[in-house]
């Protein structure tokens, strides 16, 4: 039986339910990839490794000396730090991989270089390209080019691809990279059939690479030729590096197969099965794969598949069925997995191997709706895929991203919501009067009005107003670089019994104003408010080079007792007399507090960087 679109059948979807109790089929949550973190604790994972290597507890990085990491004994990170007495030399892994998910944290030192090669043969490139505005093949996360002697000079390197945009950090700030890779495709000759391609990587949260095809080794394999499976290759020759929660997620099982799949339209607007027997196809037939491209009308049609699933690899698999302007329903070995439904329609199920029947039945009824069977499988050890039409839901009227870039300094006001819960428990925040300052630089904020303080930054690009501009909008936008949020809205001023005392979080008792913004010559706003009877200036600037951003506080006549907020997080370490790490992803340096200390103190679980207020108040946020 299947679900109207606007007419949902509830008595149908509650038998579907009960078939699928009485049939004692185990449904699950969802099939759990086969992923293995490599362990850190000694070298055993690799092959015979140089003297550049060696496992430590921790390690960070000199922002003021090329090439050099200070570790601390322990286990848990993997740290290259070639020298002329130690040579540097790649690192190869015991193991061999086809097709996987790939997935880790690496820290550069300042000036390094090194890369991750992928069956030994492809290099995404690992650099320290902190601050480039235009990143090339050979930045941070650029998959390197290939190369070839014979060419004329200038183009003996080709076939290089350059990250969507950089949004690396500082040296000594641990990255973190994924990557979905599928290995090169061979007939039963040895003959290559299908080029190895980088599905997508993703690098500080942001895709950089999407549907990426490798045509062949990249310069420095550590062969020429290509296979279907090879080892993780660490480039140690370079430059310092460090590694962390490596985990790789094997895809080399093979998928399930549809075999002796045929199908039969039938013509109208069914909301419900029909009963087979009494009415006629409008057409028939044998078919590869599910596709609505087979029938015969556009609209107003039910399509029946019947045929055998074959599975090779038995375990847990999760079928997603997403049928587009209509509902659909799927049957494995005369069970129901999926009941009838409409749009993301998704259901996990134990698969033992060899053939059992299979039954798909989809219907079309919104007339406005795109035709398409989409539906989607991921099993054990087999990375998701489509066994159905590539596209399914939505309509033709389907909008892009309305990107907004920052060639010069500009501003745009929207609502901006955040990945914080708010205090009415809801998933985020919106932050209603925002400013949103972007950069030729590539580093941006967003600043509260409401509040008087930055609530994010980022690297990269700039926004999506895609949901402000598209249509009629609500009124909002996102960044598109990697973010680092500050958690939930929070005053940058307040008074304080003593150093210990909560947070201000309203304006009771504060006189809190805001008083809007004025633009200098390069047009960047300095923000104005008052509070606790004085008046506040509130400079933001980027670093030179791109670098960060420099924030000076200026209070006249502040009362006693007046602390700024810096910084929070799960853990703050002072690394030098002025200067803090933040959880790790950011450095706070305090360049001038008017001769008051800065204090690092407990708040509810968390750590708090805070300073007294003299008047003047200044530090850079370096990231």
């Amino acid at each position: 039986m299947i679900k109207n679109r606007t007419a949902p059948i509830r008595g149908v979807l509650l038998a579907g339910l009960a078939l699928i109790c009485s049939t004692g089929m185990s449904l699950a949550q969802s099939a759990a990839p086969q992923t293995l973190e490599i362990p850190l604790t000694d070298m055993s994972a690799f092959q015979s490794a140089g003297k550049s290597w060696q496992i430590a507890g921790g390690v960070t990085a000199r922002m003021d000396k090329d090439n050099v990491l200070n570790t601390v004994n322990g286990t848990g990170v993997l740290v290259n730090e070639p020298s002329r007495r130690n040579k540097g030399a790649d690192l190869v892994t015991n193991f061999e991989h086809g097709d996987m998910d790939l997935e880790l944290d690496y820290m550069m030192a300042k000036g390094s270089n090194s890369g991750i090669y992928l069956q030994g043969r492809y290099e995404v490139q690992l650099n320290d390209s902190w601050g480039a505005t235009k990143a090339s093949s050979g930045d941070n996360g650029g998959i390197y080019e290939r190369w070839d002697e014979s060419r004329p000079n200038g183009q003996k390197g080709y076939q290089g691809y350059a990250p969507r945009q950089n949004v690396s950090r500082a040296p000594g700030l641990w990255q973190h990279l994924k990557i979905s890779f599928q290995a090169p495709r061979f007939d039963a000759s040895g003959k290559k059939i299908e080029n190895a391609k980088i599905l997508r990587a993703e690098l500080n949260g942001v895709t950089i690479h999407e549907n990426v095809e490798l045509f062949g080794p990249t310069r420095g394999a550590m062969g020429g030729d290509e296979v279907a499976l090879g080892p993780l290759r660490l480039q140690g020759d370079h430059g310092a590096v460090a590694f962390r929660n490596i985990k790789v997620t094997d895809y080399g099982k093979p998928r399930p197969e549809l075999v002796n799949l045929q199908y039969k339209v039938y013509k109208g607007k069914y909301e419900g099965e029909p009963q087979y027997d009494s009415i006629p196809p409008e057409a028939e037939g044998t078919s590869v794969a599910l596709t609505s491209d087979i029938s015969p009308f556009s609209n107003d049609f039910l399509v029946r598949y019947t045929g055998t699933l074959r599975v090779t690899e038995p375990g847990e698999y999760t079928f997603n069925l997403n049928p587009s302007g209509g509902g659909g329903m799927m049957k494995i070995n005369n069970k129901v997995v999926i009941p009838p439904g409409e749009r993301n329609l998704r259901a996990s199920v134990d698969l033992p191997a060899g053939d059992m029947p299979f039954e798909l039945v989809y219907s079309k009824i919104v007339e406005w709706g795109r035709p398409g069977i989409g539906i989607a499988v991921v099993g054990p050890g087999i990375r998701e895929y489509l066994m159905g039409d590539p596209v399914a839901g939505g309509n033709d009227n389907s909008q892009g991203p309305i990107l907004v870039d920052a060639p010069v300094n500009t501003i745009l006001r929207s609502f901006m919501d955040l990945p914080v819960p708010n205090k009415d428990g809801k998933r985020s925040t919106r932050v209603v009067h925002a400013v949103n300052v972007g950069s030729a630089e590539q580093v941006h904020y967003t600043y509260d009005m409401d509040k008087g303080n930055m609530v994010q930054v980022w690297r990269g690009g700039f926004l999506d107003a895609t949901p402000m501009w598209y249509s009629r909008g609500d009124g909002s936008s996102r960044p598109v670089g990697a973010v680092q949020h500050f958690g939930q809205p929070a005053f940058a001023l307040a008074r304080l019994a003593s150093p210990q005392a909560a947070w201000v979080a309203d304006t009771a008792g504060t006189g809190f104003r805001p008083e809007g913004y004025d633009v200098d010559k390069a047009d960047q706003p300095t923000f104005s408010y008052r509070v606790y009877g004085s008046a506040v200036q509130d400079a933001i600037r980027v670093l030179e080079g791109g670098r960060g951003l420099r924030r000076e506080l200026t209070v006249q006549n502040p009362v006693q007792n007046l602390y700024a907020r810096l910084a929070g997080g799960s853990t703050i370490e002072a690394v030098s007399r002025d200067t803090y790490l933040v959880d790790g992803r950011a450095y706070y340096r305090v360049d001038d507090a008017g001769g008051a200390k800065p204090v690092v103190r407990d708040a509810g679980g968390r750590k708090e960087l805070i300073v007294p207020v003299r008047g003047k108040v200044a530090y850079s946020i370096i990231f």
